[in-house]
């Protein structure tokens, strides 16, 4: 492997300027050095394209573009790698998705891996991810003191899916994806999105209680902490 394999999968990318191609290439380089032995350099720079292309559809600002490609594909490759058998399944795989990835199952995800620690490992997605998290659910989650603020809108792609046990759907009906072998449920839960402040506050604690559920059924050895509450 070489340096110059990683950057060669970035190569069906076009339009880029000089930085953030600069960016990319050196991105590209970085992870290929981190999975050097579980993936070939050039998956690893497709993998990053992909990303890239994927998320700059809905960008508003690109200035980010990379570092969120960045974060989006070692998602995908820990998900290939776990899949495929190449690095061991410690804990199983809780995948959330709803239409846009930005509000019901952004604040699932949060509340998941806080009654579960890392027991689970919860990852999200969205079948048409929005732009931004909603302002809303940000601040809904921070009157429970836990934050959104690292959190982006993020694309559901087939490596993410294939690696989960138990998939969560919100509201996505036709468009959330199906693939055999896994555990699924479908939450009827009002999307946040236009919903007032104390309409948020209430679909985050419905989220709540199911959220504990969840983990209950899944860990039922694990003693959850109080429900989080304002």
């Amino acid at each position: 492997m070489t340096s110059s394999d990683a950057a060669s999968g970035l190569t069906g990318l076009s339009g880029l300027d000089p930085t953030s191609l600069h960016t990319l290439t050196a991105t590209a380089r970085r992870l290929a050095h981190d999975y050097d032995t579980t993936f070939e350099a050039v998956e690893v720079g497709q993998v990053l394209a992909d990303s890239y292309r994927l998320l700059a559809r809905t960008a508003r600002v690109t200035v980010f573009l990379p570092t969120l490609a960045e974060r989006l594909t070692r998602e995908r490759l820990e998900a290939l790698a776990a899949t495929r058998g190449l690095i061991p399944k410690r804990v199983p795989e809780v995948l959330f998705v709803c239409v846009h990835n930005a509000g019901r199952s952004q604040m699932a995800a949060a509340l998941t891996r806080h009654y579960a620690s890392t027991a689970l490992h919860i990852r999200t997605g969205g079948s048409d991810p929005g732009t931004q998290i909603h302002p809303e659910v940000i601040a809904a989650m921070k009157d429970i003191g836990l934050s959104l603020d690292e959190e982006f809108p993020k694309p559901l792609t087939d490596d993410i899916l294939a690696a989960a046990d138990v998939v969560i759907t919100m509201g996505c009906g036709d468009r959330c994806p199906y693939m055999p072998g896994k555990r699924y449920e479908d939450w009827p839960i009002d999307d946040p999105a236009t919903a007032s402040v104390d309409q948020v506050a209430a679909i985050r604690d419905d989220i709540d209680h199911r959220v504990r559920d969840l983990v209950a059924s899944l860990l039922p050895d694990q003693a959850l902490p109080p429900p989080r509450t304002p």
